[in-house]
């Protein structure tokens, strides 16, 4: 046991956001000015910074993750007839996005270690109808992108990067999120920096980015008279309140990680001694992880449902990891994916779940909770 063993009187949420900078500051200067809506001089100011930061020209602030995912595809026109790569384990969105689209995505098996899409397993899967590859890094450590960058190169299929778990995380030094063609970002609550709900796509091509910004706000033709519409978009913009809070949070984005690693690292030493389960690896030849949330796989559905339920009596809480696409009921009924069986993906949707592991989490929060696990022991 570590520290003190005294029991937890409050919850313990399994995600707590840090809103410790200038945040107040600029949501008052939205407020003072009137600008609140997705007019507002932060959205440009967001959007600025963080390209720069990951090292991209453009970056496009939408309302969510999801609608950047969304807006990516149309851009790239992917459609029918089209396949799109991505791993089955996954929040479900990126899936969404291309079934919506018409497009049928093709899925990866998980790599063992990491988590992420095993990069080995997808050259056998592109067709004449691949059109793209998505990939999703996934909880901490990042996929291995010099394979999948060279298959893209090879086949001439668009590189799509979903980084909405990996703010601040690099590959061989450079940024995550800086490699596709079209990038994707998510700022909900339990990310790394967030603005309560909100999204971001970035692109070095000028032409992409254009279209990008154009999807966004319903479509609306820059050089067309307005409310004439040649195609359809979406209401995705990002309000200034919302960039406002992002600005805030990207000021203080190293603190962010640092925190975050000093809690993966309190965890990774703390919880040496858990048996029957797996831990995250803390880094890979190309990445050191960056630990979104603490995951942990258990050895059997048995021992993870024990020590859930545990940690739930003590007033803490947990999550469980993704599902698999290929066993999810929307596109089972779809018809979709028949037959089809991932089995390392299977398992790690089975047993595995994550821990607190928000901004938030005190380091006091951090013994409780391996105290909590190792009472089970």
């Amino acid at each position: 046991m570590l520290r003190t063993k005294k029991k937890i009187s409050l919850m313990i949420p399994v995600n707590t956001p840090l809103l410790s900078g200038n945040e107040e500051k600029y949501l008052r200067e939205c407020i003072k000015t009137g600008w609140i809506s997705s007019e507002g001089p932060f959205v440009s100011k967001f959007e600025t910074e963080f390209a720069s930061y990951i090292g991209m020209r453009h970056g496009i602030a939408v309302a969510n993750g999801s609608g950047a995912l969304d807006i990516a595809i149309q851009a790239l026109d992917i459609g029918v007839g089209d396949e799109v790569i991505m791993p089955t384990f996954t929040i479900v969105s990126p899936a969404f996005s291309v079934v919506r689209a018409g497009a049928t995505p093709v899925l990866i098996d998980s790599d063992p270690f990491t988590w992420n899409i095993d990069v080995h397993q997808i050259e056998e899967k592109i067709t004449y109808k691949t059109k793209a590859i998505v990939v999703v890094h996934i909880y901490g450590l990042p996929v291995d992108m010099d394979p999948v960058i060279a298959l893209c190169e090879k086949y001439n299929l668009f590189l799509i990067e979903d980084g909405a778990e990996m703010h601040g995380q690099d590959y061989k030094g450079q940024s995550i999120g800086s490699f596709g063609h079209l990038s994707t970002f998510s700022f909900y609550p339990n990310k790394i920096i967030t603005t309560g709900e909100g999204g971001m796509i970035l692109s070095n091509d000028d032409k992409l980015a254009e279209r990008c910004k154009k999807l966004r706000n319903l479509a609306f033709e820059p050089d067309k008279p307005r409310f004439v519409h040649y195609e359809m978009g979406w209401n995705y913009r990002m309000t200034n309140l919302q960039a406002a809070l992002g600005l805030a949070q990207l000021e203080k984005i190293d603190e962010h990680i640092r925190r975050k690693r000093e809690i993966g690292l309190l965890y990774m030493q703390g919880l040496t001694m858990l048996e029957n389960c797996r831990l995250p690896i803390e880094s890979t030849s190309y990445a050191a992880n960056i630990y979104w949330v603490f995951g942990i796989v258990a050895k059997t559905e048995t021992h993870k449902e024990n020590w859930v339920a545990n940690l739930s009596k003590n007033g803490i809480g947990t999550r469980p990891f993704f599902w698999c696409m290929h066993e999810q009921p929307v596109f089972m009924k779809m018809g979709l994916f028949k037959n089809e069986t991932y089995p390392v993906a299977e398992l790690l949707a089975r047993n595995g779940f994550y821990i607190p592991s928000g901004l938030g989490l005190t380091n006091e929060n951090v013994y409780a909770v391996i105290n909590a696990l190792l009472s089970l022991n």
